[in-house]
Parts: C-alpha cells; sequence; structure tokens
C-alpha cells in the first residue's frame, strides 16, 4: 500500500527499531511507496513511511527494488563529498559518502546477507541507513 511520506524531524531523528518477520507488511509498504515515487526516488526507510523499523529498499542496478531489514554498514572506502535531496526534506544538502560500501543485512526471510555495493546504490543505501539511525542530511 502507498503511505503518505513522514515530514516531521522530531520523528525521523529518533533511530529506529530492529526490524522482525512481524514487519513484512510495513516492508512491502515500502517498495510500494517506492515504486510510487520511482521517477524522483531511488530509496526509502521505514521511517519516512512512518513505521520506525531498521528496514530499507533501494532500487537495484537491475532497477528491481531490495529490501534490506537490519542493514549496517560493515566498511566503506573512497569517501567523497555530495549533495542529496531528501523526499522528507526541502531541499538538497551537503552530505560525505564511500564510492564502495559493504553491507550486511536480512532480506524478507530474515536469511542474511553481505555484499559489497558501489554508485548509486551505494550512496542509496547509506543515505537510508542514516534514516534508520535518525540521522538527517
Amino acid at each position: 500500500m502507498d503511505r503518505p511520506l513522514m515530514k516531521m524531524k522530531f520523528f525521523l531523528q529518533k533511530p529506529s527499531e530492529e526490524a522482525t518477520s512481524a514487519d513484512l507488511p510495513i516492508a512491502q509498504d515500502l517498495v510500494d511507496t517506492l515504486e510510487v515515487h520511482r521517477a524522483t526516488c531511488v530509496g526509502m526507510a521505514a521511517n519516512m513511511i512512518g513505521q520506525r523499523k531498521r528496514i530499507i529498499a533501494v532500487i537495484d542496478e537491475d532497477g528491481s527494488a531490495l529490501v534490506m531489514l537490519n542493514p549496517a554498514l560493515v566498511w566503506g572506502k573512497d569517501s567523497y563529498r555530495t549533495e542529496e535531496g531528501c523526499l522528507s526534506l526541502m531541499g538538497v544538502r551537503p552530505a560525505t559518502r564511500y564510492g564502495r560500501v559493504c553491507v550486511k543485512w536480512q532480506d524478507e526471510t530474515l536469511r542474511s546477507h553481505e555484499r559489497v555495493f558501489t554508485g548509486r546504490v551505494a550512496q542509496a543505501i547509506q543515505h537510508e541507513i542514516d534514516h534508520c539511525n535518525g540521522v538527517l542530511i
């Protein structure tokens, strides 16, 4: 289900709770909402739809939505400065990101994964993990 976007900073700045199998409907709503905003958005975190759970969805290299429960940055390399926008905030802001990251997460079956990402997908994942941690750009 397409959910309204959360824009209240006080809500977005609070860290999210660990996701469990009971939160899988939130993951589906997150993907549905991301699809509605695909023209202007490459990733979303659950708190952006009003759910304070550690769930993100990003558009992967192949154009499909990759859902990550409890994502965590393992390491990052090749830092750079950039500017990012966010559907929950007005305008663009400076951010420091890594060009190459290793991320661990669980999929919708709660199976653990660890993978290296680069480029736009790496940047989107970092932005959304920041959301999970209550960090706004």
